[in-house]
C-alpha cells in the first residue's frame, strides 16, 4: 500500500520510522519549510525533513497546501493513503485525495482532548490516564471515525517531556497496526459522537505565554500540575528579583501554613518554596531569566534571596 506521510517535529520521526522498519511503503514525505533558526538566522529542517533525507525519501515542503504545483506532485505519487503524525491542519483538497482516506495519530484517548497540546493538558488537569488514538480524517479538527486506541496509565509525577517520549513510542506501535488493519481491509470504525453522549468533553488549545504563568493562589497540586504539565517547554514561570523565573520541576508539600500565596521562604543553600494556598511548591530545577537552567542547590550558591 504507498503511503504519503506528513509530519514535522521529533514526535512525528519515531513513527516514520516503526512504518518503515515494518517494511511499509512510503513512497513522500511532506514536512514543514525550512526557518531560520538561532542567532546567525540559518536555515533549519523538520526533524522529519532531516531523518527522510537521510533514508533517501522523496520530501515536499510545501508554504501553502492549497498550492496546485503541490497537489499535482501529491497527486502524481498514487498514494492510497495519507498518514498524518504532528502536522498542520489539512484543507479538504488534500485529506480527500487518497482511496483508502487520511489517518491521524493523536496524543490523547479521543474524543477527550482534541486540539494541538493533548499531552500538556492531561498533565495539567492531572488525570489518571491517557493514551494514543488513530483515526480517519474528516473537516473537522479531531472529530474524526475512530480506529485503534492504546492506553497508558499515568502516575501523576511525569513531565511533559517524559509523556512525549512515552507516547511517541506508543503511537508509533499503534501506527504500524492501523497501517496493517487498512491494507488487510480488517478494522472497524467507531464514530466519535456514539462515545460523547453523557461525557463532558475536555480540550487540549494551543498554549500561550498567559497560560503559563503561575497562579499561587491555587491549591498546592493544580500549581505542580501546571509545573510538570509545562515542562520542559514552554516552561511555567513566576517572578524572582523582578526577573521572570521558570520552574522545570518541584516537589509538592500540603501543609497549613501562615505564608500568603506566592511568597518564598529558603535557606539560600538547599531550598526554595513557594506558598500556595494550602501547602508549598519547593522548586528543585529552575532557570532565573539571563541565567542557564540548573539544580537549585547550584541556583542559589549564586543568587542570594
Amino acid at each position: 500500500m504507498r503511503i504519503v506521510f506528513m509530519g514535522t517535529p521529533q514526535f512525528a520521526v519515531t513513527s516514520l520510522d516503526e512504518l518503515l522498519m515494518a517494511g511499509c511503503d512510503v513512497v513522500g514525505v511532506v514536512t514543514a519549510p525550512d526557518k531560520p533558526a538561532g542567532r546567525g538566522q540559518k536555515l533549519s529542517q523538520s526533524a522529519v525533513k532531516e531523518y527522510a533525507v537521510a533514508h533517501g525519501l522523496k520530501v515536499m515542503q510545501p508554504e501553502k497546501l492549497k498550492d496546485q504545483d503541490f497537489l499535482d506532485e501529491l497527486q502524481a505519487l498514487e498514494a492510497e493513503v495519507f498518514v498524518i503524525v504532528a502536522f498542520r491542519m489539512l484543507p479538504d483538497v488534500v485529506w480527500t485525495m487518497p482511496a483508502r482516506g487520511t489517518v491521524n495519530l493523536h496524543a490523547s484517548l479521543l474524543p477527550q482532548y482534541r486540539g494541538a497540546a493533548p499531552i500538556n493538558w492531561v498533565l495539567i488537569n492531572g488525570e489518571p490516564e491517557t493514551g494514543v488514538t488513530t483515526f480517519f480524517l474528516k473537516h473537522d479538527i479531531d472529530t474524526g471515525n475512530l480506529l485503534f486506541t492504546e492506553k497508558t496509565t499515568l502516575t501523576g509525577h511525569e513531565t511533559a517531556g517524559e509523556l512525549h517520549d512515552r507516547l511517541k513510542d506508543k503511537g508509533a506501535g499503534l501506527l504500524v497496526k492501523t497501517v496493517k488493519a487498512l491494507e488487510s481491509g480488517r478494522y472497524s470504525i467507531y464514530p466519535q459522537a456514539e462515545l460523547i453522549e453523557g461525557h463532558e468533553l475536555k480540550h487540549a488549545p494551543k498554549i500561550f505565554k498567559e497560560d503559563c504563568k503561575i497562579n499561587w493562589k491555587k491549591d498546592t497540586f493544580s500549581v505542580y500540575n501546571l509545573i510538570r504539565g509545562l515542562s520542559p517547554i514552554p516552561t511555567a514561570f513566576t517572578e524572582l528579583n523582578g526577573k521572570v523565573f521558570k520552574i522545570y520541576y518541584a516537589e509538592p508539600e500540603i501543609e497549613n501554613t501562615d505564608i500568603p500565596p506566592g511568597e518564598f521562604i529558603t535557606d539560600n543553600k538547599t531550598y526554595l518554596k513557594f506558598a500556595t494556598n494550602n501547602g508549598f511548591i519547593s522548586a528543585t530545577d529552575v532557570q532565573l531569566e539571563g541565567k542557564k537552567r540548573m539544580g537549585i542547590g547550584e541556583f542559589l550558591r549564586g543568587v542570594k534571596l
